[in-house]
């Protein structure tokens, strides 16, 4: 199996709200669109955001255990050049309507926010000074 990520679906309660969240609160562009089913997004190259319908999500996949207190045990992140673009991103997400954080320094050097989407996904807007980080910007290298 090859070492990739192909699709990254959220399963969402409400695919028109979250449709508006990510094309006219973000600029998103979707590339697939089938109304009251689902949204597509290119992401990256050979990476696409999937916006489900969760009703169809559950008769496909089976329902989600999510339950109790917190939030979804997972995290989408955006890589940015800059601290500022962390900054810039999320005053963008918080215009979109989203509850954002406020950015933050972080022991390991770099600078992340947070922002939640409609459903409750939190997105991560993150400066990376490090190899890892710099290699999934726009333009970089591929190994």
């Amino acid at each position: 199996m090859d070492q990739r990520i192909s699709f990254v679906t959220l399963a969402v309660t409400d695919l028109e709200a979250s449709r508006r969240f990510y094309v006219e609160g973000l600029g998103w562009t979707p590339r697939l669109e089938v109304p009251g089913d689902v949204v597509m997004f290119e992401a990256g190259p050979l990476l696409v955001l999937s916006l489900w319908d969760r009703a169809a999500f559950e008769a496909e996949v089976g329902a989600p255990a999510m339950g109790g207190a917190g939030v979804v045990p997972m995290v989408v992140s955006h890589n940015v050049r800059t601290r500022d673009e962390v900054d810039a991103v999320l005053a963008t997400a918080r215009d979109a309507g989203a509850t954002v954080g406020e950015g933050a320094e972080r022991e390991w050097g770099g600078y992340t926010g947070y922002f939640a989407d409609p459903d409750g996904f939190r997105w991560e807007v993150a400066w990376n000074p490090g190899e890892i980080g710099e290699s999934v910007l726009p333009g970089a290298a591929t190994p």
